[in-house]
């Protein structure tokens, strides 16, 4: 069984599968994806894709009220400690467990550890990967699924250690076996096919701290941007400003030059005329 966020992100995953003989059964559930509308889009979006593709779906349940109490709770708590809480530089999401041990190890600012705010979201983070994992794999062994994976990884924008943490504890739990997978590889795969089929892509993870992050993320790339073309239409301003005094100094020397050489004419003329006089 697969669990699925969404059918962009079950693209590639499926293709894999599938190539190597294994015909997967798609459970979607996101219990986390806010509004109601927006977790209706997103399930619309996957059947249709998995209708044409000839892949089962399944579908969880969707309880917004035991998101809140089991995540929601969390990151209420770190919103009203930190506000909205942003990219930060080597956030940890995308990253694998060697990939953490190495930032642990390595030298520079990732030695310091985690900001709190990172902290507070990973927290965050890994109680909607287990709420939604939990689910899935009671779902899955409860139907004689004999493994789960899931398409989270596909995004490089997920915490994909905490994934395969998260993921490996609900399948121990059921009894099951832990497919992960590393599919951050074929994301921009994933984004080109799923671009060309038409397919709705959200921009933001899925619940209402992830909206208002990604949001803000936004605004931020766009005052940077401003702020790049601001900065590139002063560094012109002073080039041309370099330019023209470069063109009125030159312009100053060809009137001295010129004032000279009249002196010069001036001079030799009158010379010429002490000359006849005499």
């Amino acid at each position: 069984m697969l669990h699925a966020c969404c059918g962009p992100c079950s693209l590639e995953p499926v293709r894999i599968l599938r190539s190597e003989g294994i015909e997967p059964v798609i459970f979607y559930a996101n219990s986390n994806i806010h509004p109601a509308e927006e977790y209706a889009r997103r399930l619309a979006t996957l059947r249709a894709w998995a209708a044409e593709e000839e892949v089962a779906v399944a579908e969880g349940a969707y309880d917004a009220k035991a998101w809140e109490a089991a995540v929601g709770r969390i990151g209420n708590a770190a919103e009203a400690k930190f506000g909205v809480i942003c990219d930060e530089e080597g956030d940890g999401r995308g990253e694998t467990d060697s990939e953490a041990r190495a930032a642990r190890e390595g030298d520079g600012a990732a030695a310091d550890g985690p900001s709190e705010a990172r902290i507070a979201r990973e927290a965050r983070c890994r109680a909607c990967y287990r709420l939604r994992f939990t689910e899935a794999a009671r779902y899955a062994a409860e139907h004689g699924f004999a493994a789960l994976g899931t398409t989270l990884s596909v995004s490089p924008y997920q915490y994909t250690r905490i994934i395969r943490e998260e993921l490996e504890r609900a399948c121990a739990r059921e009894g099951i076996e832990a497919r992960f997978v590393d599919y951050r590889p074929f994301y921009d795969e994933a984004t080109r096919r799923s671009r060309e089929g038409g397919m709705y892509r959200q921009n933001y993870c899925g619940c209402r701290f992830s909206e208002a992050e990604a949001a803000a993320e936004r605004e931020e790339r766009a005052a940077a941007r401003r702020a790049a073309r601001e900065a590139a239409k002063a560094a012109r301003a002073d080039e041309r400003a370099a330019e023209e005094a470069e063109r009125a100094r030159k312009r100053a020397e060809k009137r001295a030059y010129a004032d000279r050489q009249a002196r010069k004419r001036a001079a030799l003329k009158a010379l010429r005329g002490q000359r006849g006089d005499e």
